[in-house]
């Protein structure tokens, strides 16, 4: 069993910038990928980055450049790092990690184990 720890949301003003973690513990398999989703209030959850074991990386077409998910292999840990963030990025937050085929990627229904979600909120 795969255990995920999230932490680093908060409230951040419009053009600045926030860095996610998440810890996995227990069961972890070299060849899971690790994903962010971002779910805001009305909203359905929506695919943020993601981090295949490969190390190749996807993100969600909403996000320009704006972030990074990147990997430390030595803490089991990954990061999203979101700078010039938007007041439309405030939403909660979620890292998952699974064994997605590439197609699927992108898809939140193939994640098997998600971490609690930590708040985003841009605001001024």
């Amino acid at each position: 069993q795969v255990q995920l720890v999230e932490s680093g949301g908060g409230l951040v003003q419009p053009g600045g910038s926030l860095r996610l973690s998440c810890a996995a513990s227990g069961r972890t398999s070299s060849g899971s990928s690790m994903g962010w989703f971002r779910q805001a209030p009305g909203k359905e959850r929506e695919f943020v980055a993601a981090r295949r074991y490969s190390g190749a990386t996807f993100y969600g077409d909403f996000v320009k450049g704006r972030f990074t998910i990147s990997r430390d292999s030595a803490k089991n840990t990954i990061y999203l790092q979101m700078d010039n963030l938007e007041p439309e990025d405030t939403a909660v937050y979620f890292c998952a990690t699974g064994s997605p085929i590439l197609s699927e990627i992108r898809s939140a229904s193939a994640y098997k184990t998600w971490a609690q979600g930590t708040q985003v909120t841009v605001s001024s």
